[in-house]
């Protein structure tokens, strides 16, 4: 089987590559270095050849709220128009847990990317994840204030990159659901909590204080805010295991 990876050399999109290599399928690594570019189209038609099914895992440069949404309309009309022309089968497509109960650009830009995949008339499937483990660090230095990390108290269900990329591949050789799979870490706790055990783990001082004002990415949270509302598929690798391999490969 041809599948074509949009975004296929980032984190997520190099594990998923490998995965479905090992399988034996034919994979295009598609990226802009590659050249193909799912904003101004080149390399598109010739990635889409024979293919049967397209992963999209691009990401937005920007995260600036006009920049960003304007990414992912673009880059979607872009291959939603490429996949019709070449009769893919199935688009699976890489979205966010509570994208649509959380209030930031991204998530607005990524709600607006799911609507055109819907509306395309491709047969699919979305698969919203939470927070990846890979970004806790990120999360951290975005919350702090001097040598404190000010967190809210929501609960909190990271997962793996890894165990993301399983999932993805494995979607991608199943039929498509025309709808939405949700994805989370094997492990829930408060937001402070998590960080909090990630940072004393990695031998960081700085201190995590619970607020439940704090701001994530720019957004207000509320309890269940980050976290699947209903049934979700759960990763295999919680944070100690994690950061085990994590310090393995360092």
């Amino acid at each position: 089987m041809k599948i074509v990876v949009i975004g296929g050399t980032g984190l997520i999109g190099s594990k998923t590559v490998a995965i479905l290599r090992r399988g034996g399928h034919e994979v295009v690594a598609a990226s802009p270095k590659s050249g193909v570019n799912s904003i101004t189209g080149e390399g598109l038609k010739e990635a889409m050849a024979g293919a049967q099914v397209v992963i999209d895992l691009a990401n937005s440069p920007s995260f600036e709220d006009k920049a960003v949404l304007d990414f992912f309309e673009t880059s979607g009309r872009n291959l939603l128009a490429a996949e019709a022309a070449a009769s893919v089968r199935h688009h699976v497509a890489l979205s966010i847990v509570a994208i649509d109960r959380t209030d930031n650009g991204y998530f607005r830009a990524k709600l607006a990317q799911e609507k055109l995949i819907e509306a395309s008339g491709i047969p699919y499937t979305v698969i919203r994840s939470t927070q990846f483990l890979e970004f806790l660090g990120s999360i951290a230095a975005e919350s702090t204030d001097g040598n404190v990390v000010r967190l809210s108290p929501s609960l909190f269900q990271p997962i793996a990159a890894d165990d993301v990329a399983a999932v993805v591949a494995d979607v991608a050789l199943a039929p498509p659901r025309n709808g939405i799979v949700e994805i989370a870490g094997p492990e829930r706790a408060s937001f402070n909590e998590i960080v909090a055990r990630y940072l004393k783990a990695i031998g960081d001082p700085r201190q995590v204080v619970r607020d439940p004002e704090a701001r994530y990415w720019g957004g207000q949270v509320e309890e269940h805010s980050l976290v699947p509302l209903g049934e979700a598929r759960l990763g295999h690798i919680g944070l100690d295991e994690w950061l085990r391999r994590t310090q393995v490969r360092a």
